[in-house]
């Protein structure tokens, strides 16, 4: 790029207006669709009583109850897990240098998975009873979130401890992934062959990924920590960009490779362990919108982070408006449609980089 007479060129102007423009498109729509998806539902709810609602104009103390403590929570869930899962794969296909980096191909979802299970089998914490409608519920959630929250950290502090006796090469992290992942999808059907049906239908229910489980309280943890994750993402998108360009070409422009390369799997990792453990597993987001962003406008991680962020919140706030929807009176876990949707588009995605 070259400055004309200290300006920036108009073709350079364009270029950052048109990712800025998508940007701001996909902020529009994620505002639209969170008013919609608090109005939809099994009762419908005018728009109109939604915005009074949240403006703390609406005196109808039902309404108000359905929109603050069920519907809202919800959608901000969804809102913040996509976001988190989206930025987490986008930095881990970046620092790993690999297509398919994401928080599910390093084994955090199934060590999440395995310290559900555990809780359950072990813990005490999968006793289930019967809702009012027939649904089931967890009776300790905390434990089992908990157990869930700690062996997903552990399966991320033993891939960095592996890639510190190793290097923190894009391949020993990836290998080292796959084989924590067999290692924890081992364990959990170890638990499961000697639990009994009570115990069997509580861990397979938790492994459905659902936003309907967030309270405020959890709501509140897990964007201070999406907040927090996203900021030293944001921060560090030049560097991102240069290790796109290789370690020695990045290491010669004063990127710490190495350091950079740590500190944003832990945090990636921590920020998917946080999601997981108060939610369930949600598969394929963090794999595909990175990819779908970056095929939209490049691979420029100063507007890649960012758009991955609102379309990752777009998609599963839209999935879980589906996912409620569809099946009425019925709620179909989040997770289901998802992965629906996420396998034919990851096949869509190998078909169109295989023609290249």
């Amino acid at each position: 790029m070259h400055l004309d007479h200290g300006s920036l060129p108009t073709d350079y102007r364009a270029y950052i207006g048109r990712k800025v423009s998508f940007i701001v498109l996909l902020t529009v729509l994620l505002a639209c669709s969170l008013v919609a998806a608090v109005s939809l539902g099994a009762a419908r709810i005018p728009l109109t009583a939604v915005a009074s609602a949240l403006l703390g104009l609406q005196t109808d103390g039902q309404l108000n109850a359905i929109v603050w403590q069920i519907r809202l929570p919800q959608a901000l869930a969804a809102c913040a897990a996509g976001a988190g899962l989206a930025v987490a794969g986008a930095v881990m296909q970046s620092i790993l240098r690999n297509p398919l980096g994401s928080p599910f191909t390093l084994g955090i979802s199934h060590a999440a998975a395995f310290g559900a299970a555990l809780a359950v089998m072990l813990l005490g914490g999968g006793t289930m009873t019967s809702g009012s409608v027939g649904a089931v519920t967890v009776t300790d959630p905390l434990l089992t979130t908990g157990s869930a929250f700690c062996s997903s950290l552990l399966a991320a502090a033993l891939i960095i401890a592996i890639t510190r006796l190793r290097g923190t090469t894009p391949e020993i992290m990836v290998l080292s992934g796959v084989a924590l992942g067999s290692l924890f999808t081992a364990g959990t059907m170890f638990l499961q062959f000697f639990a009994d049906d009570v115990q069997l239908a509580a861990m397979v229910f938790w492994t459905f990924g659902d936003t309907a489980r967030a309270s405020w309280t959890e709501l509140g943890f897990i964007f201070l920590v999406l907040i927090l994750c996203c900021l030293y993402f944001l921060l560090n998108s030049w560097n991102y960009n240069g290790i796109d360009s290789g370690d020695e070409t990045a290491k010669s422009l004063g990127v710490r490779v190495e350091r950079l390369r740590m500190t944003g799997m832990l945090l990636a990792s921590l920020l998917t362990a946080v999601i997981i453990a108060f939610l369930g597993i949600i598969g394929f987001v963090g794999l595909i919108i990175p990819h779908l962003v970056r095929r939209i406008i490049g691979a420029d991680h100063r507007f890649l982070l960012p758009a991955s962020i609102i379309a990752g919140a777009l998609l599963l706030l839209i999935s879980d408006t589906v996912a409620r929807m569809i099946l009425l009176p019925h709620v179909l876990p989040v997770s289901v449609l998802t992965s629906f949707l996420g396998a034919p588009a990851f096949f869509w995605l190998i078909i169109l980089r295989s023609r290249r």
